[in-house]
């Protein structure tokens, strides 16, 4: 087996080969708050990846991957991002899915669903979050029931990023009548391109549509689509939120560290580096950062060891309160022009969106008050919020 070392060098070349011509203005375009740049050109690029072998490194090469190691696959999601590389389209259905197709799927299921995974041919997005029911997943009202051979399903679901470029949505919904909370869930692989489906993008802060409504009046999707046994979907749901905080988040890491270096040098460009709050606020962020990679690395081991540890919510506070208070930092060492948008009608720069951006930062995968919860009754044993 390659060694570790051999692996970052082979995929950092292969970057520097191929972040060229067509694709050479993709560096550092996407991600969120801005997933509406050069989409197409994005989704092409990772077509290109996959026919080079570099989508789903991770996944066992019976399915199309390369069976890379934890290591390994630290050490792809980091030089994919210091090479400044685009942002990946296919992240949801390459890192929540999949993995969770290979946990508790099918052999069917994984014949029919991984292939356009790996080949970027099919694009997935995540029905769980509700309007009454956001972090709150045990609370979903959508609801889904046995009509000959397929599933029907009625409700809405919100917050549903990448919902308008996407063919299929896993979908959490009630299918026992009468159960509540946690019980009588499924775990349900619906398509999107069908009578009864409609997505409504949702106008953010940023002036940018990477959210959306997802409403469900008797949409179908075939019996055999549900993972796992019907009303367990409560556990499959929580395993897909555990490979959502898996090895990726290393690459994030990289990415903030590049944004934290600029404001840095933004800093020091303007003077607003002597100001001593600024400074020790500066510094803040760079312990900050600090301990949320130590943190995620912790992480790993529980990861390599078959599952993610408490580390895991630790770890989404931890990187969604840091980038809240790195969006806030940035304007105040902007100033009052930080307050004045560049263009008409409302043309913001990365400092804007960022601070606005990351406000969802601290509500989706998980808000901060229900990590809190978590933490606190499943890691630390204190008693159950009480629930009216």
């Amino acid at each position: 087996m390659i060694s570790v070392e051999g692996f970052r060098t082979e995929i950092r070349d292969w970057l520097a080969d191929n972040l060229t011509g067509e694709f050479a203005d993709l560096r550092g375009r996407g991600g969120p708050g801005r997933e509406h740049e050069a989409f197409a050109e994005r989704l092409a690029w990772e077509r290109h990846m996959a026919a080079a072998g570099w989508t789903c490194v991770g996944w066992p090469e019976e399915h199309g991957g390369r069976g890379a190691t934890i290591e390994q696959q630290v050490a792809f999601h980091e030089e994919y991002a210091l090479a400044d590389a685009p942002a990946r389209v296919n992240h949801i259905g390459e890192q929540l899915l999949g993995p969770t197709l290979l946990a508790f799927g099918t052999p069917e299921q994984r014949d029919r669903f991984l292939p356009p995974i790996v080949a970027v041919e099919e694009l997935w997005c995540q029905g769980y979050s509700e309007p009454d029911a956001g972090s709150d997943l045990a609370g979903v009202r959508t609801r889904a029931r046995r009509e000959g051979g397929d599933w029907v399903v009625d409700g809405q679901k919100i917050w549903t990023s990448l919902a308008h470029e996407s063919q299929w949505c896993f979908v959490v919904a009630r299918t026992e009548p009468g159960s509540s909370r946690h019980q009588g869930l499924s775990y349900l692989l619906v398509p999107l391109d069908q009578p009864g489906v409609e997505v409504r993008p949702i106008t953010q802060l940023t002036g940018t549509c990477e959210f959306n409504e997802v409403f469900f009046d008797c949409a179908r999707t075939r019996a055999e689509h549900v993972v796992g046994a019907p009303g367990d979907g409560w556990r499959i749901a929580m395993a897909t939120l555990g490979f959502e905080r898996g090895v990726s988040t290393l690459g994030q890491q990289v990415g903030f560290r590049r944004e934290l270096e600029t404001l840095i040098d933004l800093a020091r460009r303007n003077g607003a580096v002597d100001d001593p709050l600024i400074r020790d606020r500066l510094a803040r962020a760079w312990t900050g950062l600090e301990t949320i990679r130590c943190n995620a690395l912790r992480m790993l081991d529980g990861v390599a060891a078959g599952a993610p540890g408490p580390e895991a919510s630790i770890g989404k506070i931890f990187w969604a309160t840091w980038h809240r208070e790195l969006g806030e930092l940035a304007m105040s060492v902007l100033g009052a022009g930080g307050m004045v948008a560049t263009g008409e009608p409302y043309e913001l720069d990365d400092w804007q969106r960022l601070f606005l951006f990351s406000r969802s930062d601290t509500i989706y995968a998980g808000s901060n008050e229900i990590q809190r919860n978590i933490i606190a009754e499943r890691v630390l044993g204190l008693p159950k919020e009480t629930r009216r």
